[in-house]
């Protein structure tokens, strides 16, 4: 058979939840193992059929397969959407499953990697969830797969993230199912990153600013050092050295080098209201005035340091400098900005 018949074969399985899928498993994860990245991404659709209907037992292994093709070179949108979507769907069948085993036992839940689903956990639940019992059940158990290949979806297909609704009541959910599951933080994160976002950055000292554009940045640390490769020491810029190429790089697109190498920031990050913006948090959180997320930066009050490198390190980042802006023409600006 080829590649794409046994991938064929591994979806009907899933679907009609035949038996042969424990064997076909296996057999389509050795055929990845050669096949091209032409085969995996003709098998894409098919495994999205699979991902978005299959139980959610069943769906989670093809999501698995999938987020492991993607790390090998595969076109990630095809499955993308399903990923998500299913992910959804099944961390609200979770957090109801948690819900209803802290009420009828008082205690924590089942490990869902140690443990598996069993007649004693159903019975346990039952009782609080009615006929979604079973769902809820298996989407407990399938919710560190789709997890992971949500970590992978999310962070490589930046259209696949400019296309989700609804992406701060996805965000809040990963957030309550990531004290379930750990990995389901990374999904509120990645969940929160912004995609052709302008920001206006404002030096207080100085009074100029400028206008960038951010896509791909995980946290408050790559969009700080993003920041100092982009401004500092350069043309139209402000003083201080940039960081060297090779630590840019690690902010972008590319690994850090064994260690990895520690860096400082040359500023205090503030938003309008005067309220830090710290390292720890993303973008995302810095409020908008008048429809711009506005950062100011400030002299820093003491020195911090950070290793170099990138949150999600399948993730590439984008900064760009659209144009600066002299004091004359941020004259409408300050008023909105609080002293420091």
């Amino acid at each position: 058979m080829t590649f794409l018949q046994v991938c064929d074969g591994l979806v009907r399985a899933a679907l009609v939840e035949d038996q042969s899928f424990s064997d076909l498993l296996p057999q389509v994860m050795r055929a990845s193992e050669t096949a091209s990245a032409t085969d995996k991404d003709a098998a894409m659709p098919r495994m999205a059929e699979g991902i978005a209907e299959a139980p959610p037992n069943l769906g989670g292994w093809l999501a698995v397969i999938a987020g492991a093709w993607i790390e090998h070179g595969a076109d990630p949108v095809p499955v993308g959407r399903a990923v998500v979507e299913r992910l959804t769907e099944v961390t609200a069948s979770a957090l109801a499953f948690g819900s209803a085993w802290e009420e009828a036992t008082g205690g924590k839940p089942p490990d869902m990697q140690e443990e598996q689903p069993s007649q004693t956990i159903f019975d346990t639940i039952a009782p609080k969830l009615a006929d979604g019992a079973v769902s809820a059940m298996m989407s407990w158990f399938a919710l560190p797969q789709f997890a992971m290949a949500a970590c992978t979806v999310l962070s490589t297909a930046p259209s696949v993230r400019a296309g989700l609704t609804d992406r701060d009541f996805r965000a809040f959910a990963a957030g309550q199912a990531a004290k379930y599951h750990h990995q389901m933080e990374h999904v509120q994160r990645l969940l929160q990153v912004l995609d052709d976002e302008r920001l206006l950055v404002l030096d207080r000292a100085g009074r100029r600013g400028w206008t960038i554009t951010i896509g791909g940045i995980g946290d408050n640390f790559q969009l700080h050092t993003l920041l100092a490769g982009a401004l500092a020491g350069r043309p139209g810029g402000l003083p201080g050295t940039p960081p060297a190429p090779e630590i840019i790089a690690c902010f972008l697109d590319a690994d850090a080098p064994p260690g990895p190498p520690v860096i400082s920031s040359p500023w205090d990050l503030v938003d309008a209201r005067g309220e830090p913006v710290y390292n720890e948090g993303v973008p995302a959180d810095i409020p908008a005035v008048n429809g711009t997320r506005v950062l100011v930066l400030d002299p820093p009050s003491y020195q911090r340091t950070f290793p170099a490198g990138r949150r999600f390190p399948l993730m590439p980042a984008t900064l760009k400098v659209d144009g600066m802006h002299l004091p004359e023409d941020l004259t409408g600006w300050w008023p909105h900005i609080a002293p420091r």
